[in-house]
């Protein structure tokens, strides 16, 4: 065979394996406009330059240094927050970080500006900067925090706060949660607490601290003292725990809802579908009291959404974000019996709102909860409702979290499917199922990819399955899952992770990512060809800008 055959044999063979991408398409060169492939090649091109002086170092494997300390740095690296910390599994080994460095570098400040479409796996509870929800907080003279025991020196880090909205008549005269008086377990203003913050501990700064670390997984915790799937999450599960009342409380509520949609706007987010934990019947009142039932979240959800859409208007921009639903969620702990309570609710609530209730899930840990198939009586019967009722209440489950093979978790991938699954959230483990990747590529079942949020399940990108779905033609929607517990706010951080971790996927299988994400929507056909057609609008504006200016 001459050499030039075997060429030709080559680039065959390399276009008959990637003919089944969900970007096939984009990948023809022949088929680009000029105004995608300029763009397309100035992001090529900028990759490249900022993988060798950024990522790589010098790439050599042949002077090696028994002294080394370096960092380990490459592209799609270990996210989280961009310090540097001691790693106490290997001594004096340094971490650092990737989140500092993508913020500085140009491929992150073009995608900034890139036009995301719909976000669609996004936990509510975690959907605003821990700064700004306690910054929230303390503007609530109602709002209480306690301790187990007075906080010291020798026990801040193993101490967790607890929060709750306390009615009038129950507020605490108390100041502080580090004075030698405090008993332990007694309520005490949250803003005192903040002033109050001894001095030894950081003061008001080092309450702030304490409360974030408490919020949010730092590196030492995610690739060292919980690097493991359970212990991660069960840090984690706490962060959710703490929270729950700081969000779940009427008045930051509103407040929260706000600043969330307002944040993704800004990240290029024009579409949300986000997931509501309604395990609790009621949240806390203005009156410290738990007494607002769920029809009341959804109420005061509606009033802020359109609140947003005219303030957008009145600026001239309302094309920025067409709306914003929510997948109607409770945990995976509850008993089949206690969820027909709650498939009842999301039917009611469906009813009563149609243009809110996108879906139905269930969420937590599925390694340690309960598998769909405990659920089969309640799920079943709610398909069967539905139809009664004439109610479009699609599920949209979680499914195939896990590391496992064929372990309860894993399998939760073909109940999911079985019982009509409208996407798959997370879907890690798909990858080991050809037959239901086939009939996900078949049947248009797109799959909720959370990049950053997977630093439970794995370290760094190039380690992600995500090239193996979209190799295999499975439409695939990127998010960013609970981004306040890991500083991967909006979905830029996503997208440059995804980028950067793959020699195939370009700008353009960044835009079809996007393009997906409100095709496979719960938006009615004319809602999606209305936020289509916005979103490739200002598509084609910001493919002109990146090859005119070159992201400059």
């Amino acid at each position: 065979m001459d050499t030039e055959k075997y060429y030709l044999q080559r680039k065959h063979l390399i276009n008959e394996d990637r003919a089944l991408r969900v970007d096939a398409a984009r990948l023809d060169s022949l088929k680009l406009t000029a105004t995608e492939a300029k763009a397309e090649a100035v992001v090529r091109a900028i990759r490249i330059a900022e993988a060798a002086s950024i990522w790589d170092g010098d790439g050599s494997i042949l002077n090696y240094d028994p002294l080394d300390s370096t960092p380990n740095v490459f592209p799609g690296m270990a996210f989280l927050t961009g310090e540097r910390i001691e790693c106490h599994t290997v001594s004096h080994s340094p971490l650092y970080q990737a989140r500092e460095t993508v913020t500085k570098t140009e491929l992150f400040r073009i995608l900034k500006k890139m036009p995301k479409g719909g976000l669609l796996h996004a936990h509510l509870d975690a959907m605003v900067n821990i700064d700004v929800l306690i910054r929230l907080a303390l503007a609530q003279p109602a709002m209480h925090v306690r301790v187990p025991t007075r906080l010291t020196a020798s026990n801040i880090k193993a101490t967790l706060p607890q929060f709750k909205a306390l009615p009038p008549a129950s507020s605490s005269a108390l100041s502080s949660l580090t004075s030698p008086t405090y008993g332990g377990g007694e309520w005490v203003p949250l803003h005192l607490a903040r002033e109050t913050f001894d001095e030894s501990l950081g003061g008001p700064g080092g309450f702030d601290s304490w409360v974030k670390r408490t919020l949010t997984i730092n590196p030492s915790e995610a690739y060292g003292t919980h690097n493991t799937p359970t212990k991660i999450w069960a840090k984690f599960t706490s962060t959710f725990l703490i929270s729950h009342h700081l969000v779940y409380y009427i008045p930051i509520w509103e407040q929260y809802i706000r600043e969330f949609i307002l944040s993704s706007v800004e990240d290029g987010i024009s579409y949300v579908e986000a997931r509501i934990n309604f395990l609790a019947k009621y949240m806390t009142g203005r009156d410290g009291l738990e007494n607002v039932p769920h029809r009341e979240w959804l109420l005061s959800i509606d009033r802020v959404i359109n609140e947003v859409k005219a303030e957008l208007a009145k600026q001239g921009r309302q094309d920025e974000f067409v709306g914003l639903k929510i997948i109607y969620t409770t945990i995976r702990f509850i008993s089949p019996e206690e969820l027909e309570w709650y498939t009842e609710d999301a039917l009611a609530l469906k009813q009563e709102f149609p243009h809110l209730i996108a879906g139905f899930d269930l969420v937590g840990h599925e390694d340690t909860l309960k598998p769909l198939i405990d659920y089969i009586e309640p799920l079943t019967k709610l398909m069967r409702r539905r139809e009664e009722l004439g109610v479009d209440l699609p599920f949209i489950f979680h499914a195939g979290e896990t590391l496992g093979d064929g372990n309860a978790p894993d399998m939760n991938l073909y109940d999911a499917i079985l019982l009509g699954t409208k996407r798959i959230g997370h879907g890690y483990s798909l990858v080991k199922h050809p037959k239901l990747m086939e009939i996900c590529r078949e049947k248009g079942i797109a799959v909720e990819v959370c990049p950053i949020s997977y630093v439970r399940l794995t370290s760094s990108m190039p380690a992600h399955p995500l090239p193996i779905l979209v190799n295999h033609g499975i439409h695939v929607s990127l998010c960013s899952d609970d981004p306040a517990v890991f500083g991967n706010m909006g979905l830029t951080f996503d997208f440059y992770q995804v980028l950067m971790a793959s020699e195939v996927t370009g700008l353009l299988t960044l835009g079809e990512f996007a393009r997906d994400s409100i095709k496979y929507s719960t938006l009615e056909d004319d809602e999606k060809a209305h936020a289509l057609g916005l979103w490739e609008k200002r598509w084609l504006d910001f493919l002109e800008w990146v090859g005119h200016t070159g992201g400059n």
